[in-house]
């Protein structure tokens, strides 16, 4: 167990080495910060913000680290990069694109009794919380926030089918929070998986495979370039019944 720690320790570490430096990117307009969903397959130059890069023809500055959790928390140190909101560097940003709170969930409640660890992160109503009180900051530094939801598994048993009920309330909470917040946009990555979709994972079936980072990434940039031309984001309110007809969330996973 003690060398488990240890291995896991260095390589978070290291994970948390990659994250990219502002200053090395300061033409960059569009922040990218979350857990394993975003940095999954980022080695091969194929994680979703590298697709995002891509498709829009810019550089996006990179700063998630797999394993972070979306509640600030006492993980050792200062607890830098393991929580998204540190990864957040306030900068001349047009967009920062977030995902998160998946760790949170599996590791901090082991979705089970997980009410009070939602409540925290978010209220019922959506208006309370670690997350809305971090995207607002956000927001009024300046830039448009769009936050990403994770993949379903339909039709497939995954390691994490017990997250279905609390990973699709955080995320009917996060839909009620973006429809009542100006600047401030969720994307649903619900549908992306078609039943059966074995090739849209990682092996662990809990991260995405490159195709499902890729599909996860254009649907990001088209979303970027839709809304660079409008002042205004319309409510989708229909995100909420997509969510509620899918079957066990993809949360994104620790290493061990």
């Amino acid at each position: 167990m003690l060398k488990k720690l240890i291995v896991f320790g260095a390589v978070m570490a290291a994970l948390a080495s990659c994250q990219e430096s502002v200053s090395r990117n300061e033409s960059a307009r569009i922040l990218a910060i979350g857990d394993s969903l975003m940095t999954w397959n980022s080695t091969l130059g194929k994680s979703v913000p590298h697709v995002i890069e891509k498709e829009l023809k810019e550089p996006v500055v990179d700063r998630a680290v797999s394993g972070a959790w979306m509640t600030t928390r006492n993980n050792g140190g200062d607890g830098k990069g393991f929580s998204i909101p540190y990864q957040y560097v306030e900068g001349d940003w047009d967009w920062v694109v977030i995902n998160g709170g998946g760790n949170d969930l599996l590791f901090g409640c082991g979705c089970g009794k997980c009410d009070g660890v939602i409540d925290e992160m978010i209220s019922e109503d959506g208006t309370t919380g670690q997350i809305p009180e971090f995207l607002r900051r956000v927001r009024d530094d300046g830039a448009r926030v769009l936050y990403f939801g994770y993949l379903r598994s339909p039709g497939l048993l995954t390691p994490i089918e017990h997250c279905k009920n609390d990973g699709n309330e955080l995320e009917t909470r996060l839909v009620r929070f973006a429809t009542e917040e100006e600047g401030v946009i969720f994307a649903t990555m619900a549908d992306v998986v078609p039943k059966g979709g074995l090739s849209y994972f990682s092996p662990d079936l809990i991260h995405p495979s490159r195709k499902s980072s890729r599909k996860i990434g254009q649907r990001l940039a088209e979303i970027i370039t839709f809304y660079d031309t409008r002042e205004e984001f319309p409510a989708d309110e229909g995100q909420l019944d997509l969510i509620a007809e899918q079957p066990a969330p993809v949360l994104a996973f620790q290493e061990e």
